[in-house]
């Protein structure tokens, strides 16, 4: 959550001299939602004043998920304001290296594998001994068995299908070079 919260309050501005208790209320807020304030790595103004009765202050913030270490690491550009009298605020999400498969396990509609598959799924469901499930081990096996059963009715009736650029309507000729270009330089920016 980030933004011009238009609060000056000096739990977040060192130089401002004053605490409100609006600023307890946005922090309880944020806290519901498990949001944490952060603190810029530089500590400058996020708002210029454009003329010289007022002072310059602080009430862009962000806060963000409570405990990320990581991303407690917002920076504060005020040679970015352009026009605007508000300095951006950036952070730098690291986001995981994933694997994209390139084929899935799909089953038509009126195929007659969905049928199949529907048979299956009933047919095991109906062998389930039911007088058996005593206590919670002997329940966690049937449901066990029965995510397996189920599985291998899937695996049995599906087909694996490649994932090409006519799987998506929105796939086009950018996502494929794109995507060549991830796979060849693994770089974050691509």
């Amino acid at each position: 959550m980030a933004g011009d919260f238009n609060i000056r309050d000096s739990l977040w501005n060192s130089s401002f001299p004053y605490h409100s208790s609006i600023s307890n209320n946005l922090i309880i807020i944020a806290d519901s939602f498990h949001l944490s304030l952060l603190s810029s790595i530089n500590q400058v103004p996020t708002r210029y004043a454009d003329n010289s009765n007022d002072a310059n202050s602080v009430i862009d913030l962000m806060f963000l998920q409570c405990d990320s270490s990581e991303l407690n690491n917002h920076f504060i550009h005020p040679k970015w304001c352009l026009s605007s009298d508000h300095a951006p605020l950036i952070i730098m999400i690291p986001i995981a290296e994933e694997i994209i498969n390139m084929c899935k396990r799909t089953i038509s509609k009126d195929s007659g594998e969905d049928e199949s598959f529907i048979k299956d799924v009933i047919s095991s469901t109906k062998n389930l001994d039911v007088l058996k499930l005593l206590d919670i081990p002997s329940l966690e096996k049937a449901v066990n068995n029965l995510a397996k059963d189920i599985d291998n009715a899937w695996t049995k009736n599906s087909k694996l299908t490649n994932i090409t650029k006519h799987s998506k309507s929105w796939w086009n000729n950018n996502c494929n070079r794109n995507l060549k270009r991830y796979r060849s330089l693994k770089s974050l920016e691509d």
